[in-house]
């Protein structure tokens, strides 16, 4: 009797296999792979294994008919199963389970395809899979990552180690009378960032991830030691401004490079790392001013710690291996694949490269210029990335900070420093619970979740500034609102945008789009920061409150209507779902 056109294994879990697959008719299979075309399929009543039934000693003759089909490649293993839970399906792919009985198993597994086939001795043949089956790596991204993250540290300690310093600083280059000259100390990294995080998606692109952050580290590394060394305020600027630039390309670079390089079951949580470790840098300027108070030349020594993570990050990135995406987008398929070894280990080598083969399939398109990004092919995605930056600026996380002293001041708490450093452990503390979740709950689900506390969290600073009932718990009620909005901002609006933003775009225009997306970022933290006192003392801050809640209320309709969910999809499936070859 002939086989019926379609068999199927019932998931077991014993066979690791993930999904239910259909396997073509002996007509199909003639037309597909030949190495089965001169196998006569039949059915019997006893022994069929999904009732097609091969002779006693067919095994290893189909052993060699799979190895003539797919080379080398093939490596077979057997295991002893139950055929409990296997049967057969009908013409109508109804589910018929088989007699229960003991039998042999030989899978053939395809390295370089991931395709894998399952024989049964006196049974079946099974084609089991595009479900991966996870392996135990012997390599770790975890080193690199942490190399990479020395960047984000120094993005968050350039940006807090003024705010202690400049009182001191102004006094001994002679500028505690001159305010718009204490502003550009403040606002010079703001615009060398500016520029520093267009530079990186260029750079990042012409000459691989890790030499990037070589070359980052001479910025950030000579721009540290003339702060530190600086005699005038020319100096100071200079020194602030290429330090501004150091920090712009590591915004851009780090989250670019974790992105690529981490494993797609656990790149939410390495991608979330980032954030973190900008707050952990934050925490550590706040740390480094403690000795201001008995020593005002300390400023100096401040700025000069900066030089040594500089410095370790271009020896670390001098030994971490360089993107295998960037590599297999320049063409250079064995350096990729020596790459991939290093950060997963030889077991896994072969699922990276068949994604980056399945990705670059249909397309052999050159690399993207400037222009291209506003292109109606990717516009939309790209506009995606600039929008969710603009809105974690205008939802009002600067002012918050920036208000938040004399929020803890009205609620009878003096210290500044006391002030700083529940609103950064409550950052650190957000970002930490957000990067347990990222794989779990999703980026998209953050993001919603995130915004929307953080509008009700405005919605209750401006009401204990305005409602006269409200007044004799005032001061609580500011701090609490505080304390919830900086909590909100680290589960999603914080460090999603830059863990989404590489997922999401394709990897022709990855660099410069990631790159365009951050500069965004900097020209609306440079124009809140320039305008925001004004706007305060025209509006007030209760109604500057309220318009900060309706901008993270029309993030939550935004990011409803246009963010995709990436959690546990390879770069390469969202490259192909969002950004399809022409």
């Amino acid at each position: 009797m002939e086989a019926s056109s379609t068999c199927a294994f019932k998931p077991i879990s014993g066979f690791g296999l993930q999904s239910r697959r259909l396997l073509p008719s002996k007509f199909d299979l003639r037309n597909q792979t030949p190495a089965f075309a001169g196998c006569y399929l039949r059915m019997k009543k006893r022994n069929n294994c999904l009732g097609i039934s091969f002779g006693s000693n067919s095994m290893g003759k189909m052993e060699g008919s799979v190895r003539g089909l797919f080379g080398s490649s093939v490596k077979a293993r057997s295991v002893r199963a139950q055929s409990s839970g296997i049967g057969v399906t009908d013409n109508q792919n109804h589910w018929s389970p088989s007699e229960s009985y003991s039998f042999d198993v030989c899978i053939f597994s395809n390295v370089r395809s991931s395709s894998t086939f399952c024989i049964c001795k006196g049974g079946d043949v099974e084609d089991v899979a595009p479900a991966k089956i996870q392996v135990k790596s012997s390599g770790s991204v975890f080193p690199y990552v942490g190399v990479a993250c020395l960047g984000a540290i120094l993005f968050g300690y350039h940006l807090g180690v003024v705010n202690g310093a400049l009182e001191y600083l102004s006094k001994d280059l002679g500028i505690a009378e001159n305010p718009v000259l204490q502003g550009w100390v403040v606002s010079t990294l703001l615009a060398g960032a500016t520029v520093g995080s267009f530079t990186g998606g260029s750079l990042a692109d012409k000459f691989g991830r890790t030499k990037t952050f070589m070359l980052d580290a001479i910025p950030l590394t000579v721009g540290a030691f003339l702060c530190a060394t600086a005699k005038s305020i020319e100096i100071m600027i200079i020194g602030r401004v290429l330090a501004g630039i150091g920090i712009g390309i590591s915004s851009a670079i780090v989250p670019l490079y974790i992105s690529e390089i981490s494993p797609t079951e656990i790149r939410g949580t390495l991608g979330s790392v980032n954030q973190l470790f900008i707050c952990i840098g934050i925490l550590g300027a706040l740390v480094a001013g403690l000795p201001l108070a008995g020593n005002p030349l300390w400023w100096r020594t401040m700025f000069g710690v900066a030089v040594i993570p500089s410095v370790l990050l271009a020896i670390g990135m001098a030994f971490s291996p360089e993107s295998p995406r960037w590599l297999y987008q320049q063409g250079r398929t064995s350096d990729a694949e020596v790459s991939a070894r290093r950060l997963y280990g030889k077991e896994r080598v072969a699922e990276v490269m068949n994604d980056l083969d399945a990705g670059s399939q249909g397309s052999s398109e050159p690399e993207a210029g400037w222009l291209d990004l506003f292109s109606s092919r990717y516009f939309k995605v790209v506009s995606v990335g600039a929008a969710l930056f603009l809105f974690q600026q205008l939802a009002g996380i600067n002012a918050v900070v920036y208000y938040s002293t004399s929020v803890f001041r009205s609620a009878g708490i003096t210290s500044d420093v006391a002030a700083s450093a529940l609103v950064g452990a409550s950052n650190v503390f957000g970002t930490t619970v957000a990067s347990s979740l990222m794989d779990k709950q999703g980026r998209k689900s953050l993001l919603l979740i995130s915004f929307a506390g953080m509008a009700a969290s405005m919605l209750l600073l401006s009401l204990s500034f305005t409602w006269k009932v409200l007044a004799p718990y005032s001061g609580t009620l500011a701090v609490l609102g505080t304390v919830l909005y900086v909590l909100s901002f680290s589960l999603g609006a914080g460090p999603v945008p830059a863990l989404l933003l590489p997922e999401i775009f394709a990897s022709r225009i990855r660099a410069k789009a990631v790159a365009l997306s951050l500069g965004m970022h900097w020209i609306s933290n440079f124009v809140i920061g320039l305008y925001f006192l004004s706007v305060v003392n025209k509006f007030g801050i209760s109604t500057v409150y309220l318009g900060f809640a309706s901008v993270c209320l029309l993030a939550v309709m935004y990011i409803a209507g246009n963010v995709v969910e990436t959690k546990g999809r390879s770069l390469e499936e969202i490259e192909r779902a969002l950004s399809p070859a022409l």
